[in-house]
């Protein structure tokens, strides 16, 4: 930790569900670019516990969180935990999403998209809320860059899949291009990245883990994406080669 005569040399950057996934893939790409890292977890603390461990052993501070971010009043405990651990930080990672049930609109339960749209854009928008009051020049910081991590299905509308989830995104990139607009005066950028199919559990928790084989075929490149290639997308986003860059959307989507 951090001290006042003891200024930090190692960007802080805080990972939404950094313990798995995407978010674990990011995680590990950020500690090997030289940063400390705060993650957050839902679920199976003893895996983010796990995550964190290995990553420590490479020279990095991790502090984990434990948060239900379908929560609002524990998504606002979530950055001042980081401030109260490291001080400061330049980076927040809006990863943590869900998808609710594949299936087809008229079959969704509607307070399943509730927890939906609480996930994937009232726990965004509050964190950045607060991590820019933080980050922003004019209110005294350094500067910074939030990546929020959108999908491919907010242009695509996924039908028969998971519209809610389609429209969650949609909101997400909407705040991305709001907050790049409104605070890039003030020293902080907004990007997001769009992941197309990957391999990850989510499929399976919306219950189709064959997800990535079935789309496939469709996909121009005729394959699913792998996590560490989302992270290499939001490590250029959060990193000095990015520095003129706000506002934009990277898809990772193998051509989708």
């Amino acid at each position: 930790m951090s001290t006042e005569n003891e200024p930090r040399r190692r960007p802080v950057t805080v990972v939404t569900g950094g313990g798995r996934g995407i978010g674990r893939a990011i995680s590990e790409r950020l500690v090997a670019d030289g940063h400390d890292l705060a993650i957050t977890y839902r679920e199976r603390g003893a895996d983010a516990e796990a995550v964190a461990e290995a990553l420590r052993a490479s020279g990095a501070d991790v502090l984990v969180i434990a948060a239900d971010l379908g929560d609002a009043g524990q998504a606002a405990s979530v950055i001042p935990a980081v401030l109260g651990h490291f001080g400061s930080f330049t980076g927040l990672v809006n990863n943590a999403g869900i998808t609710g049930r594949i299936g087809g609109f008229l079959e969704l339960d509607t307070e399943e998209s509730r927890t939906v749209f609480a996930v994937n854009d009232l726990a965004p928008l509050i964190m950045s809320q607060q991590a820019i009051a933080h980050m922003a020049t004019n209110r005294g910081g350094a500067g910074g860059s939030i990546v929020n991590i959108s999908s491919g299905a907010a242009t695509t509308g996924a039908p028969d899949t998971y519209v809610p989830y389609a429209m969650s995104k949609a909101a997400l990139d909407a705040m991305t291009l709001g907050l790049a607009k409104e605070f890039g005066p003030y020293g902080v950028r907004v990007n997001t990245v769009s992941p197309g199919t990957t391999h990850t559990e989510i499929h399976a928790s919306a219950g189709r883990p064959n997800a990535p084989a079935e789309r496939a075929p469709r996909i121009p490149m005729r394959r699913a994406g792998q996590p560490d290639e989302v992270a290499g997308a939001v490590a250029f986003l959060l990193g000095p080669d990015a520095s003129y860059i706000s506002g934009a959307n990277i898809r990772v989507a193998g051509g989708n």
